[in-house]
């Protein structure tokens, strides 16, 4: 009885979540019925265990009572009334609500003694890093609710770099302690977290080390602010979640999750600040969220290199729409750890102002990992400082928009052999998107071994700085497309196979329309344009044969 009253509450919930009317999108693949958390109505609150909220009294204590106590009676509603509740870690168990109120504020201690090294993973790579601030691992039927705002302190945590910050906030930040970099150009919280920068050169994760050396840098090995690790039936609904330590939200090997009504936010110099990181999670629900934050939104991965090759478990069965994204590196990011997988996945409805990119795909050599079947629809973008949409599979690690510490990544274009490390993205379909006022109108780069397959746009609108480059791409469909530039040409194709384009309109103030490059392109056809003589508006470059394109 229990179940048929989730299942048709989280079915009225589907008109009226949200400010207003939430009508679920048709999907395009097959995917389980999805139902909230079964939770007991056993409920209590902090106040009852000793908790105080007076943003001083350390309440790690009260909320660990409070949890064994509900878990001693089979679950139920842990309740954070109005308060600043300061705490240490806190682990949910199965059959458990935390709600946190309206005016309630959990504030996470910078204390970093609080927090133990623990075996996790981190950017796709199996490794050890501070327990997070709130953590979960193998738990079902939980959830976090409530108009409150969860607050990881992570400014006491992340490194800074000087050119993200004014110069008043930098002095503000080096007074403040902590120590400066031999450069000059970048603020450590402490020294331990500098000894770990000097002992890593694979992003975030150090390379091989004791458990002394990582103790010896631990203020390094920054957690994620939310944990929950192979999981089933999780619910976030409604609460502010700021100021991550490094990712804000990370579910890892999550089955049934529904992501719903949050605020998520991060300053947008916060290092690694993203939104949240869905990773080898199982049908998934994102909806009616915002962000604003320092890294990519809402990114979706599924391991790293070999670690994450090793587990092969993909990310499957996504449904994301009716979000909003202001700063953020991407808006809707694939990678660039998707060792596992990536497939089956409809993002719809969803509003990007602002964002460095806004539908990002990336990857490199050496992942691996296959993603298809991904949706696309009904997006619209304003004010994109990059890309409006952006495939890179020469990823370096480099923000869309270079940072003062980042170069122009080196490509080498000569294919190598095709083995497991090698990733594939195919099947793409986006359609009904517009993007305007953009630094680039779009970017597709495939690998020379393998190249993007299968990637489709139906009436896009695009317009920028500059144009749309194709790269290693086959079997390429644009159907309605209009690219708008105010530099150079609106559209460039290099090495590029059975491209196909009806109703293709370009327009720019200087250069050839299309420019056609590369001496391995071929088999374009072009059909239903809006120039007269689609081949004086062309610039087909020394080695590409003139055949292979073809007018209609």
């Amino acid at each position: 009885m229990k179940l048929k009253i989730a299942s048709l509450f989280f079915f009225i919930s589907h008109l009226v979540s949200g400010q207003g009317a939430t009508l679920f999108p048709k999907l395009e693949f097959d995917m389980p019925k999805m139902t909230e958390p079964v939770i007991p109505t056993y409920r209590v609150s902090l106040l009852d265990f000793g908790g105080v909220p007076d943003g001083a009294s350390l309440n790690t204590e009260a909320f660990a009572k409070a949890i064994e106590a509900i878990v001693s009676k089979g679950g139920g509603h842990l309740v954070v009334p109005r308060g600043i509740w300061l705490t240490g870690p806190i682990t949910l168990k199965s059959n458990l609500d935390l709600h946190v109120e309206e005016g309630a504020l959990i504030l996470f201690s910078d204390d970093k003694t609080l927090y133990a090294v623990v075996a996790t993973s981190f950017e796709g790579l199996d490794t050890y890093r501070c327990i997070s601030p709130i953590n979960a691992l193998e738990v079902e039927n939980i959830s976090i609710t409530g108009k409150g705002v969860i607050d990881g302190n992570g400014d006491a945590w992340r490194m800074v770099k000087r050119s993200k910050v004014s110069s008043q906030q930098w002095k503000e930040i080096v007074a403040g302690g902590g120590l400066v970099s031999d450069d000059g150009n970048t603020w450590y919280p402490s020294e331990s977290f500098k000894k770990g920068v000097e002992a890593t050169n694979n992003f975030n994760v150090p390379d091989n080390a004791s458990m002394d050396e990582l103790k010896e840098y631990k203020d390094f090995l920054r957690p994620v602010m939310i944990s929950i690790r192979n999981s089933r039936n999780v619910m976030l609904d409604g609460p502010t979640f700021q100021n991550s330590p490094a990712w804000n939200i990370h579910p890892l090997m999550c089955e049934n999750l529904i992501v719903r009504n949050l605020t998520v936010r991060n300053p947008w110099y916060s290092q690694n600040g993203d939104g949240i990181d869905i990773e080898s999670c199982k049908n998934t629900w994102v909806y009616n969220n915002s962000f604003d934050v320092g890294d990519d939104a809402i990114c979706i991965k599924s391991g790293k290199d070999a670690d994450g090759r090793k587990r092969g478990v993909p990310t499957e069965n996504l449904v994301v729409f009716n979000n909003i994204v202001y700063h953020g590196h991407g808006g809707f990011t694939v990678g660039s750890e998707m060792s596992g997988g990536v497939k089956n996945v409809h993002v719809s409805k969803c509003t990007f102002i602002g964002t460095d990119c806004g539908l990002r795909f990336k990857s490199t050599r050496g992942r691996g990992g296959v993603v298809e079947n991904v949706y696309i629809s009904d997006i619209d973008m304003y004010d994109i400082a990059a890309e409006p949409i952006r495939f890179n599979l020469f990823y370096g690690g480099q923000s869309p928009i270079l940072e003062d510490d980042q170069e122009t990544p080196e490509i080498d274009d000569t294919p190598v052999s095709v083995t497991e490390e090698t990733p594939s993205f195919k099947d793409i379909y986006m359609k009904n998107i517009r993007s305007v006022n953009s630094g680039v109108a779009g970017f597709f780069q495939g690998l020379p071994e393998m190249n993007l397959k299968n990637v489709n746009l139906d009436n896009v609108y695009l317009s920028g700085n500059k144009g749309v480059s194709i790269i290693d791409a086959d079997g390429m469909s644009f159907k309605n497309v209009t690219v708008v530039v105010t530099e150079g040409s609106p559209f460039t194709i290099y090495n590029a196979h059975n491209l196909t384009f009806s109703g293709f309109k370009v327009v720019s103030h200087e250069g050839k329309p299309v420019s056609i490059q590369g001496n391995k392109t071929t088999n374009l056809t072009f059909s239903k344009t809006d120039f007269s003589s689609p081949a004086k508006q062309m610039l087909i470059g020394e080695g590409v044969d003139p055949k292979t394109v073809k007018l209609k």
